[in-house]
């Protein structure tokens, strides 16, 4: 599985109503570091498959959704678990981190 494009229109369906945890990458075209753990979470979202889903939500097309969640930097990645926010970090990570990160809140 790669990961999921989101907006803010399918956020609730794909992400609040999912089944399994949901990993959601806010980014944008423009930023350096979105563009550098990009890669990575197609990997994890691969590893992981059945497990978590990896959504990623465009900033710059998608404003509502980030605004709800309070985004100030990108990449923000939130994780959710059962419809709820259970951790969130801010910047870029090497692989390795991420996918501890992801671990460590499941």
């Amino acid at each position: 599985m790669t990961t999921v494009a989101v907006t803010d229109a399918t956020f609730d369906q794909e992400v609040r109503n999912s089944d399994i945890p949901v990993v959601v990458d806010f980014w944008a075209e423009w930023c350096g570091p979105c563009r550098m753990i990009g890669p990575s979470l197609e990997e994890i979202a691969a590893e992981f498959e059945g497990k978590v889903k990896i959504a990623k939500v465009n900033v710059d097309e998608n404003p509502d959704s980030p605004a709800v969640l309070g985004v100030r930097g990108i990449p923000a990645l939130f994780l959710f678990k059962n419809g709820q926010v259970v951790s969130n970090k801010v910047g870029a990570a090497p692989k390795a981190a991420l996918k501890s990160w992801i671990e460590s809140a499941l």
